[in-house]
């Protein structure tokens, strides 16, 4: 099948390749096609010359959401699933066209943010707020011949704002339901030679009970997060740009004992705290021709977990903490060979490194777990080569090798084109390509317990094949866009655990689907968005579904700007039914939801703005996981000071 497949897409470019060079050469402006995206190919194009799977979210979007955190507004976006152990700060994964969750790569400006020592080395969205964030994309299928680990089911790059024109300043307070209160403020601006933006926000709220409240838990869970943004950028001439970056965040959370009933527990604490850093440069040389990116990255995740003894269990107490974090340096040259012709070439390096200490005390007596420090190195290299002919035939074709120094190298590989019909406005589309996913060092390296081995210096990395192929339709100059993709992934060497030898390669699993979306703007002020994504998922050791990926998932966004001073927005989100564990080692299933969000916004003067929005408006109860809390009805409102 994997032959088949590249000989297509081989054949695919050869066939149009000939066919346009056999046209009769002429000099033709350059249009621009619409929406430009960077993650796709590590350079900007436009999304219409994009043969991945691609949805943009924009920072006009997360307003008209009134949307506070990054987890809110990925909630309707096609082929991605999510599931969270309770409310706001509580541990969350996203599920990419069925992957696992460690299987996305999240990234902020070029940082990559996920936890080295998490079990899986995955990133939990839950704490991101939309803070200084100038638009989010995601990039579905694999990515590792760009990204190398951890990119096997896509990439969510984030990307901040970056400040031009006169100083802009604003300040914003809210407050609502589960005696929620929120401030946040941002300051940006630029001229010719300097830029820079930021944004902080702070916020409380007394929440509800972590485990569900249906299961006999009445105990409220509170949250607090603390946010800081900036980004400070430099030009000295204009062939070079230097930029500063940094994110930090701080946050508490109330904490179950898990799941299902008589769950609660009030002494139990988490303290997380996360800082990204990116220095970056951009030089052009020989009239830009020659792009050069230079980027040193830091990140330190530390997690702190406080469970002390109380009336519910007497003889019970925790503590433990982990400390993760990784450094990077990235070096791309973005060749510009001819107008058709692009080359990409990169090599990267990093660092990760982590440690754990846990001790508990019980009836029986008490107990530790030392994870001593420990580290791991991948060096890597990629090259790209992207072709763009008469502004109608587009392709990447990209291979890389990374080098782990606990493996042998592992090489991934890529193919992706396009064709635009621009007389029909009709694209079709394919990709294939190659993942691997390293073991996490917790997989490798955790210490052994009583009842048995966790980590396994063993372990081979995952591996996975993907592919898609779709076609998208373009009417009446964009107002209204049809798409459909269907996508595929295999993978194999997949790590599990086993209760006598611990982490081991043991699976192997299939995900497949179908992916469909409609954009509508029937008038200037009104935009209808609606999607729909059919997963079907196995896991090939047990013939079972993969769990939390439901088999039908859909949303409808319509949003309405009304007098040039208000705007509404609804937000329609359905998720079909999905197995889990109900409770462990029992397999059921949770049942199918609709959830309705609205806000709104009015601008009261030049200054003011007033600003609501209602979640869950039909007040259903739902489960994302099993015997955990979600929101019921629940309403906000603030407003916005701009000068």
């Amino acid at each position: 099948m994997e032959k088949k497949i590249l000989a297509l897409m081989a054949m695919l470019i050869l066939l149009t390749t000939n066919h346009i060079w056999a046209e009769e050469r002429r000099e033709e402006k350059t249009v621009i096609l619409g929406e430009i995206v960077v993650t796709a190919s590590r350079i900007e194009e436009p999304v219409k010359e994009v043969a991945s799977s691609v949805t943009v979210i924009t920072e006009r979007e997360i307003e008209n959401k009134e949307a506070k955190t990054v987890l809110e507004v990925l909630k309707g976006v096609p082929g991605l699933d999510i599931s969270q152990t309770g409310g706001p700060g509580r541990l969350t994964s996203i599920y990419i066209r069925g992957t696992n969750s460690e299987h996305t790569l999240f990234m902020i400006d070029g940082v990559e943010m996920n936890d080295p020592m998490s079990p899986g080395r995955s990133y939990d969205l839950s704490k991101l707020t939309v803070d200084n964030i100038e638009r989010i994309e995601i990039i579905r299928g694999p990515q590792s011949t760009l990204y190398g680990s951890d990119a096997i089911g896509g990439v969510i790059n984030i990307i901040t704002k970056k400040g031009e024109g006169k100083p802009k300043f604003f300040a914003s307070f809210e407050g609502g339901t589960y005696n929620t209160f929120r401030e946040a403020a941002g300051l940006s601006g630029g001229t010719k030679w300097v830029n820079y933006s930021l944004g902080i926000s702070r916020l409380d709220t007394q929440g509800f009970s972590a485990a569900h409240e249906k299961y006999g838990n009445t105990e409220k869970d509170g949250h607090k997060n603390t946010s800081f943004s900036a980004r400070l950028g430099f030009t000295p001439t204009e062939y070079l740009d230097i930029d500063f970056i940094v994110r930090y965040i701080d946050v508490k959370t109330d904490l179950d004992q898990g799941g299902g009933r008589d769950k609660d527990d009030p002494n139990y604490v988490s303290d997380s705290r996360q800082l990204f850093l990116r220095n970056q440069g951009s030089l052009l040389l020989f009239n830009g021709l020659w792009e050069q990116k230079l980027g040193f990255s830091l990140s330190n995740h530390d997690r702190d977990y406080r469970d002390d003894k109380d009336a519910q269990r007497p003889y019970d107490s925790s503590r433990g903490f982990y400390d993760g974090r990784m450094w990077k340096v990235d070096w791309q040259h973005n060749l510009y060979l001819h107008k058709t012709n692009t080359l990409t070439i990169g090599v990267d390096y990093e660092e990760e490194r982590g440690k754990s200490e846990y001790s508990w005390e019980t009836a029986w007596g008490p107990g530790e777990s030392l994870f001593p420090e420990k580290s791991a190195t991948t060096k890597g290299g990629y090259i790209q080569d992207k072709i763009a002919l008469y502004e109608s035939f587009f392709a990447t074709l990209g291979i890389r090798v990374d080098d782990h120094s606990r493996f042998v190298s592992e090489t991934t590989y890529r193919i992706a084109p396009a064709y635009l019909f621009k007389k029909t406005g009709t694209k079709i589309k394919a990709t294939y390509g190659t993942g691997f996913k390293a073991p996490s060092l917790y997989q490798l390296y955790a210490p052994a317990t009583a009842w048995g081995p966790i980590g396994n210096e063993n372990l081979k990395p995952e591996k996975s094949k993907g592919w898609d192929a779709g076609i998208e339709q373009y009417f009446f100059k964009d107002r209204l866009t049809l798409g459909a993709t269907y996508f595929r992934n295999d993978f194999e060497d997949l790590i599990g655990f086993d209760w006598a030898k611990g982490y081991v390669n043991i699976a192997k699993a299939m995900t497949e689907g179908v992916e469909m979306f409609a954009s509508v703007r029937p008038i200037e002020d009104l935009t209808i968005g609606a999607s729909y994504t059919y997963t079907d998922t196995e896991d090939k050791e047990t013939g079972k579904r993969l769990l939390r990926r439901p088999r039908h998932k859909g949303s409808l966004n319509l949003n309405y700007r009304f007098l040039n001073k208000g705007n509404a927005n609804l937000d329609v989100i359905y998720v079909g039914k999905r197995d889990d564990w109900t409770p462990y080692p029992k397999r059921g299933e949770l049942g199918e939801y609709t959830l309705v969000n609205l806000a709104a916004s009015y601008d009261i003067s030049k200054n003011i703005q007033a600003f609501g929005r209602v979640e869950n408006l039909l007040n259903r109860e739902y489960e994302e996981v099993w015997g955990y809390g979600t929101p019921r009805f629940s309403i906000f409102g603030g407003v916005k000071l701009s000068f």
